[in-house]
């Protein structure tokens, strides 16, 4: 387990500020104790660092996962966040969309959001921005990123799609074996 390089902060954070914008700060400097982002066989883990030394107990071989995982570096050096990073990025999230209980079901299967199954939208959404998806109860279910701006989605068709999934709760079982 190693810090990340300057390369690969500049390019999680960038990642990360699609969907939280300037909050990535108050990821790292938090009330409660210092937390740190550690690279592991291509995946990011964020941890306190009181975790961080107790896990220089193990050697890299054994160590398999610790902290939260919040993505991987592809073989391209490109991050993708996973599932597991949604519990901190879903408090801090700029740009909303509340999918319709029967959409539910649809985007947690794995498909796109459409404008049918649209609830709300975050005023002053830009086209490709990242979102976070949540049910109308205020549950986050996943993210994606916004195929029409907050403007487009009021004029559009309704089997049109508006939000592109990238990532729902739902991968939890139907990926449990690959999740780590």
């Amino acid at each position: 387990m190693r810090p990340l390089t300057e390369e690969e902060t500049k390019t999680m954070f960038e990642k990360l500020s699609k969907y939280i914008g300037e909050n990535i700060k108050l990821l790292v400097d938090r009330p409660d104790g210092t937390y740190c982002f550690r690279l592991h066989q291509d995946r990011v883990f964020y941890m306190s660092e009181k975790i961080l030394k107790l896990a220089t107990n193990f050697s890299r071989d054994k160590l398999i996962s610790v902290g939260t995982c919040f993505g991987k570096f592809t073989k391209t050096k490109k991050f993708r966040l996973h599932i597991t990073a949604l519990d901190f990025l879903a408090p801090y999230a700029k740009f909303k969309v509340w999918v319709k209980p029967g959409a539910e079901q649809s985007f947690l299967y794995g498909n796109h959001v459409l404008k049918s199954g649209l609830g709300r939208i975050t005023e002053n959404t830009m086209q490709y921005q990242g979102v976070v998806v949540y049910s109308m109860a205020d549950v986050p279910l996943g993210f994606g990123v916004a195929a029409k701006s907050t403007q487009e989605c009021r004029r559009v068709d309704p089997m049109s799609i508006v939000v592109f999934h990238q990532a729902d709760v739902g991968e939890f079982i139907r990926s449990e074996e690959t999740l780590t």
